[in-house]
């Protein structure tokens, strides 16, 4: 195991841990989280962050107004809901399996959990484990009219009406992924503002008045 240096706090030791995620023990601690987290509810609150770490990397605090929610998404790819495997189509369309979703499940959990809490605002999630059947994360949720959050200068942000369900328009971390914003340079010219926006734009005639 790589360990941090001497003077380092105890978030980068965590960090250092999960980082390894095949040594031994962390192994052991997945393999007992998971047979518990089979047996939970598929939205529950957490009491506390399984990854405090990383939650705070990703703007958790521990104060009032901040909310864990833990939930799981079955894995795989997205097979065509259609009635006994037929489309009724051109060939190019008949495809039923190894079809892909979209956006990536990590988007899915926090739609998920956005619409189960509807009065809460997501910031951002993480993956915490995983298994032959569902991959699970938390979901870290702000609650916009707590005074403790409306009066943080640096948390305020997401108390504005704008940011009501950013997970339903691909704002948060894993919605930009998906969307392809965390990408730069050659072969990303259709991807900003949106792939819909361009499309727009190179499909709608302008004709001015004065030209």
């Amino acid at each position: 195991l790589c360990l941090p240096l001497p003077h380092s706090g105890a978030y980068k030791y965590l960090s250092e841990i999960w980082r390894k995620k095949q040594s031994d023990v962390l192994r052991f601690l997945l393999r007992l989280r998971v047979w518990e987290l089979r047996n939970l509810p598929r939205i529950h609150r957490a009491s506390r962050p399984t990854r405090p770490d990383k939650a705070r990397r990703l703007g958790y605090r521990a104060k009032q107004g901040f909310v864990i929610y833990r939930t799981r998404v079955r894995r795989g790819g997205r097979k065509r809901p259609v009635k006994k495997g037929i489309v009724y189509g051109k060939p190019k369309h008949q495809g039923v399996k190894f079809l892909k979703f979209q956006r990536n499940l990590r988007s899915v959990a926090e739609e998920r959990v956005g619409r189960a809490c509807g009065n809460l605002r997501v910031l951002n999630s993480y993956w915490i484990n995983q298994d032959a059947t569902y991959k699970y994360f938390e979901v870290i949720l702000v609650d916009p009219s707590h005074q403790a959050i409306r009066n943080d200068a640096r948390m305020q942000w997401i108390c504005k009406p704008v940011h009501k369900h950013r997970e339903l328009r691909g704002l948060t971390s894993a919605g930009k992924k998906a969307r392809g914003l965390d990408k730069k340079g050659t072969g990303t010219r259709k991807l900003r503002p949106s792939v819909r926006a361009t499309w727009k734009k190179n499909n709608t005639l302008s004709l001015r008045r004065y030209r």
